[in-house]
Order: C-alpha cells, then sequence, then structure tokens
C-alpha cells in the first residue's frame, strides 16, 4: 500500500509504563487520534498496529463519517493477542493477523512491525502518546523509510516525549497547538478543501463509489 499514513499511539498504562503515564495526556490523546481520523479518512489510507484503546477510537470517528472505511483503513493485528482482540477487530474489513512467534511478545511485535514497514510506503508517521512500543516503532520506521515525515504530537505527553528528544529539529507547534484538526492539516499536506473519496483510487472501482 503505498502514498499511506502510520499512526503509532497509545494509552500509557499506570501499572505498566508509569513514567509514561505520569505526562501522558488521556483526553489530548483521545483528541488527537480522533482529529487525525477525521482529517485522513477518504483521503489518505491509515495504517496503525492494534491496540485496545485507540482501535476503537478510530471505529467511533471512523464509523461516524459515513465513509466505507474498510477501504481507508489497514489494522495490524499480532496473534499473540488473539485472546483478547477487541470486538472493534471485526468492524473493519481490512485486518493484518501476524503471526505468534514461539508465543514470545517482543519477538511477535517485531515481526508485526517488521511486517507493517515491509508492506507499506508512508509518506508520513503521527506519534501520540503511548509508552515504550512507539518509540521502537520510530525506530524501526527511520531504519526502513527513512525519507517518511515524522509527526510527534508531543502534547499528548507519554512516550512521544522521548521521540521529540531525538528530533531536536521538530516544529514547535506540535509542543504547543491543542488544534489538531487544524495541526494535522498543516503538517499532513492536506487542504481542509480536499473532497473525501469513497476508496482509494487504486483500488478497483464500484458503481457505488461518490465524492463527498
Amino acid at each position: 500500500m503505498t502514498n499511506a499514513i502510520f499512526l503509532s499511539a497509545g494509552i500509557p498504562d499506570p501499572v505498566r509504563g508509569p513514567e509514561f503515564a505520569a505526562t501522558a495526556d488521556s483526553v489530548a490523546i483521545t483528541a488527537a487520534v480522533s482529529a487525525l481520523v477525521h482529517v485522513t479518512l477518504g483521503r489518505r489510507v491509515l495504517v496503525w498496529g492494534g491496540h485496545p484503546a485507540i482501535t476503537p477510537m478510530i471505529w467511533v470517528v471512523a464509523d461516524s463519517l459515513g465513509i466505507d472505511y474498510g477501504a481507508w483503513v489497514r489494522l495490524y493485528q499480532s496473534n499473540y493477542f488473539v485472546d483478547e482482540f477487541p470486538e472493534d477487530n471485526a468492524r473493519f474489513q481490512n485486518v493484518v493477523y501476524t503471526d505468534d512467534i514461539e508465543h514470545h511478545l517482543p519477538k511477535s511485535l517485531l515481526h508485526m512491525r517488521e511486517r507493517i514497514f515491509g508492506e507499506n510506503q508512508f509518506d508520513s508517521a503521527v506519534f501520540i502518546g503511548g509508552m515504550a512500543g512507539i518509540v521502537d516503532e520510530f525506530h524501526l520506521l527511520r531504519q526502513a523509510q527513512p525519507a517518511a515525515t515524522v509527526i510527534p504530537v508531543a502534547t499528548t505527553g507519554g512516550a512521544v516525549l522521548d521521540i521529540v528528544k531525538e528530533m531536536p529539529s521538530h516544529s514547535e507547534d506540535l509542543s504547543q497547538d491543542f488544534d489538531f484538526v487544524s495541526l494535522f492539516h498543516r503538517h499532513l499536506n492536506i487542504s481542509v478543501k480536499e473532497r473525501r473519496y469513497a476508496r482509494p483510487a487504486d483500488q478497483p472501482a464500484n458503481v457505488e463509489d461518490r465524492m463527498y
């Protein structure tokens, strides 16, 4: 899948990641994820690795826009979590289930992430909140697709602040602006006037496709 946008996001768990939870703003994380879906859906393909807090957020916004979101999102989910899949997974028609490697969490997550970056070409990658996993995804992205634009939304706190430390030249508004819709329009170069389409141009058309 080409010209896609990668999302790496999460709401830090205060038990598993207290150092990330201490700086995270869960309201800002939710607002940023929702804004990203609102700006991109019907305009750019959005790809992410399954997260029990993030996937339901994406579905709620996607469903409210009334667009064939199955054509515009691609969810990767490791079978390591087969007993924990959120019911929202079933609502997306475009889910890629990746192998459970030796029932070993780090190996299974690495395999999933390598498939994400090997099977998709990203124009941009957005990092929101999260714990150590989003830092791992940042490093893998930098290795696999160094030309992709990295957008660390520092106002959401969490592990994204560690990414910002590795990007001293990041835009100041990413650390100040809570108007996430406007922020993503600017950083993703998506005009507010850009139309939404029923499906991406590289997917087969049908008679029900229309512009919004």
